[in-house]
């Protein structure tokens, strides 16, 4: 049986939660509730390091965020599209872990992945509550599901948040799962190639983007989230 997940994150490549979201799962995650990541690749088309060393950087960072679950879906790095193929791979997945929230990549981003993701799942939530489509794990056949928000987190392009979560407490904890990914992010003491996200300047970005987002709400370090569908209240004064 798998277990239920209140929290899913969805990403293109293994680090793109721990760059973009990771905050947010470690607060949760310390007020008792179940996180996860579904990496849809293996970033195997990165320039530095390899998809082997990258599943275990991976290892490493569901170790330091206390994910319940992790897995990799091994769609095509650079290449996977929103066919029924990767969107029935993905509904697997949603059905099996029934989030009550998804988090996805940006909709418009520097790496093409990171759209294509954000198109994927969102089209595959959808998708997995119809009770018509048929999908089965482990020889079981799945229950439809669909989860109650879908939102998506901010990457490289500067998006304006709709949401922003202060995860001040959580901060070097956050970047401590950041950092177990050691063969793309900055290593003064690396032989590979440079890219943009192995120089120095890009963590003091990410220092910087969470500094600004903190600032909006008056708290140190913050991370933001765009909402897909609109969200249903009862009450205006619930929101802060």
């Amino acid at each position: 049986m798998h277990p239920k997940i209140d929290i899913l994150a969805f990403a293109a490549h293994p680090d793109d939660v721990e760059i973009s979201i990771s905050g947010t799962l470690l607060k949760h995650q310390a007020k008792g509730l179940k996180t996860g990541i579904v990496d849809l690749t293996r970033g195997e088309l990165g320039t530095r390091g390899s998809a082997d060393i990258r599943t275990e950087e991976s290892k490493k960072a569901t170790e330091i965020l206390k994910l319940s679950v992790r897995e990799n879906l091994g769609l095509k790095d650079g290449f996977f599209e929103n066919n029924e193929e990767s969107l029935l791979a993905v509904v697997r997945s949603i059905r099996k872990y029934r989030p009550e929230i998804i988090l996805i990549n940006a909709e418009k981003d520097r790496h093409p992945d990171h759209g294509n993701g954000h198109q994927l799942v969102k089209r595959a939530a959808f998708l997995s509550g119809l009770i018509k489509i048929h999908t089965e794990v482990d020889g079981k056949v799945q229950e439809a599901w669909r989860p109650k928000n879908v939102y998506a987190y901010i990457q490289d392009y500067y998006i304006h948040p709709d949401i922003v979560i202060d995860v001040s407490e959580f901060w070097e904890q956050r970047m401590a799962s950041l950092m177990a990914y050691s063969s793309q992010f900055y290593d003064p003491n690396s032989t590979e190639p440079n890219t943009p996200i192995s120089s120095e300047g890009f963590l003091n970005h990410l220092i910087g983007r969470s500094t600004q987002f903190g600032r909006q709400i008056s708290v140190k370090h913050a991370e933001g989230l765009n909402v897909v569908k609109p969200i249903g209240i009862d009450n205006l004064l619930d929101l802060e």
